[in-house]
């Protein structure tokens, strides 16, 4: 080959190298490189997250209880930030240069391309104020946002709230950015998906100023929001209120069910406190400082909490000894204060008469045939055998079940079996002399006011009961499924008949426990309960249905630390089942004795 061709080629293989380095230098800016491409839309285009507005919560009624109002978050792109007047930017939305260089260092980790989230929740005056003067902060722009009004001030845990999303739901969401909100708790949290609706998408054409100059191609790369989907709840407002309203002062709560439906007419927590305390910028110093009171106000104590039921549970004792043939209607047993405590009363020579008097040995002797029922000699092989049968009745009665009423955090509760107390006691270490105090509803039970109040829905029924839940509509529309079947226990109507005579008796006869429910053109049934607390005063519980035929509404009500049942409990169930079925209350001074009562530090003078 001559020298000239040599020189040729070389010159030939030397362009095309150039040529494929030019090439692949191209190709890996334009095509595997995006960051120039998103640094250039960044700069001449800006894409607007549409937030959706989130679906209202209205009552049983229609009564609006969570709205919308709104808002307006200062958002940061740090790679389209140019040099400005720090000092004036602070000034402006009301920071300090340090806070600025924090908030800055948190956008720039999070991405320098992609918007985040710098301020949240600024006033409408600083909206004003930054609209006039956003030309002078490039990279800054405000994201129109919509926060919760809760229009009542009631029933904050029922309903929840609304907090920013954290890492966790960041990294399992992809629905969710950095700044995104989120139900936290309530039905906030628990119908999020239906609540929030879907965002949409805007993107703009900006100026090097990041002025908006006109929409993207027309919009044609826009998508729409959708707004979220309304919901009705069961609950009554006014009840709901009037509860709250009786539980001033007071530690513990109340849970009013519709029998016919399941449907919950109120749930109530006290301590209470304003849900809107939980919105807004000062959400997280007003969340603390509910966290840190020593009453726990953010414990929903109606259905997280569970209690010894204490002598309301004599009833579902009355319904499996009667189921299980051990217990007539008509079984008499003598008040033995030598074997457990008991108030004076008349003798209790039936289940009627044992409910109305409560007697404490009565259900003793009934606890006892239940558990040594003689199917083995040795009495800790009967006990177990005797326990697990026991056990396996009263938990059709609807106990130790968590309902999924709607509300995150419902508590599943607690009877013990023979597992329990082999663990607690040691195998064939314990007997019935270990664990009669179950009968009379104390000992190791546990129960929550919600399992409370849908067992005396039960009674009410007669036998059946529906799922207790708290949304009766999603978009205007009857939610049917699980909770419109009826659940039916696996005991006999006639049982039920018995203990409703006697819940009858508690109420509305002489020596009645319950005396301080009556009213005078209403039958409520009810039972007073008294339960030991190791850790103070006992407490106080009632439960009662009215009227007694076709019942409108069955109630729990259970006061920590408040004494005895009857004294305090019954009047505050009487309140609420008046106000509810009449809306109106016919004893004034009782109402003002409930109101004005401080019940937070007891003592046995005031329990009487």
């Amino acid at each position: 080959m001559k020298n000239d061709d040599k020189r040729k080629y070389a010159i030939i293989g030397i362009v095309v190298v150039l040529f494929l380095i030019i090439w692949i230098k191209l190709f890996n800016l334009q095509i595997l490189d995006i960051s120039l491409k998103i640094s250039s839309d960044n700069n001449s285009q800006r894409r607007v997250t549409v937030y959706p507005s989130r679906g209202l919560i209205y009552d049983r009624n229609g009564v609006l209880l969570v709205s919308n109002e709104a808002a307006y978050d200062l958002m940061l792109i740090p790679k389209n930030m140019r040099e400005f007047d720090t000092l004036a930017f602070c000034n402006d939305i009301g920071i300090t240069k340090e806070n600025f260089y924090e908030r800055l260092k948190t956008c720039q980790e999070y991405s320098s391309y992609r918007p985040s989230l710098f301020y949240k929740q600024i006033t409408a005056t600083q909206f004003a104020i930054l609209q006039e003067k956003m030309y002078k902060y490039p990279g800054f722009f405000v994201q129109n946002r919509t926060l919760r009004r809760y229009q009542e001030g009631i029933a904050a845990h029922i309903l929840g709230d609304v907090g920013e999303v954290d890492l966790e739901t960041l990294k399992s969401d992809p629905y969710y950015s950095g700044g995104d909100y989120a139900g936290k708790s309530g039905v906030e949290q628990y119908y999020e998906k239906e609540l929030r609706g879907k965002k949409g998408i805007k993107i703009y054409l900006v100026d090097v100023y990041s002025n908006i100059k006109d929409s993207y191609m027309d919009g044609k790369y826009d998508t729409l929001a959708e707004p979220g989907k309304d919901l009705t709840l069961t609950i009554d407002v006014e009840l709901q209120r009037y509860g709250e309203y009786l539980m001033q002062n007071k530690v513990g709560s109340i849970v009013a069910i519709e029998p016919s439906s399941g449907e919950i007419l109120s749930l109530i927590s006290s301590p209470v406190y304003d849900p809107q305390l939980l919105v807004g910028r000062e959400r997280g110093k007003n969340y603390d400082s509910l966290l840190n009171e020593p009453t726990k106000p953010l414990i929903n104590r109606a259905i997280s909490s569970t209690y010894p039921p204490g002598s309301i549970f004599k009833l579902a004792v009355s319904i499996v000894g009667l189921q299980e043939g051990v217990l007539k209607p008509y079984t008499a047993y003598p008040c033995d204060k030598s074997i457990v405590g008991c108030h004076g009363h008349p003798p209790a020579n039936s289940v009627i008469r044992a409910i109305q008097y409560s007697c404490n040995p009565y259900y003793y002797y009934v606890f006892r045939s239940l558990i040594q029922r003689g199917i083995e000699k040795s009495i800790f092989r009967d006990s177990r055998i005797g326990l697990d049968l026991w056990k396996q009745k009263i938990v059709a009665l609807g106990f130790e079940r968590a309902y999924d009423i709607g509300i995150p955090g419902v508590n599943v509760g607690q009877v013990p079996g023979s597992d329990f107390y082999d663990k607690l006691y040691g195998k064939h270490r314990w007997a019935f002399s270990t664990i009669y105090s179950l009968g009379i509803g104390q000992g190791e039970l546990l129960i929550s006011p919600l399992q409370m109040a849908n067992f005396c829905a039960i009674i009410a029924n007669r036998g059946f009961y529906y799922n207790p839940h708290i949304i009766k509509e999603i978009d205007h529309k009857t939610v049917q499924d699980k909770n419109t079947q009826k659940i039916f226990t696996p005991f006999d109507k006639k049982h039920f008949e018995v203990v409703v005579e006697g819940m009858d008796k508690v109420v509305n006869e002489e020596f009645g426990t319950g005396f301080y429910a009556r009213i005078d053109d209403i039958r409520v049934c009810g039972k007073t309960g008294t339960a030991e607390n190791p850790h103070g005063d006992d407490h106080s519980i009632f439960v009662a249905f009215a009227p007694k035929d076709q019942p409108k509404i069955a109630i729990a009500v259970y006061i920590e630390n408040a004494g005895f049942g009857g004294v305090w409990a019954a009047p505050i169930a009487k309140l609420m089942i008046e106000k509810y079925i009449k809306d109106s209350i016919s004893d004034p001074r009782l109402e003002k004795r409930i109101v004005e009562a401080n019940l937070l530090n007891m003592t046995p003078e005031d329990a009487e």
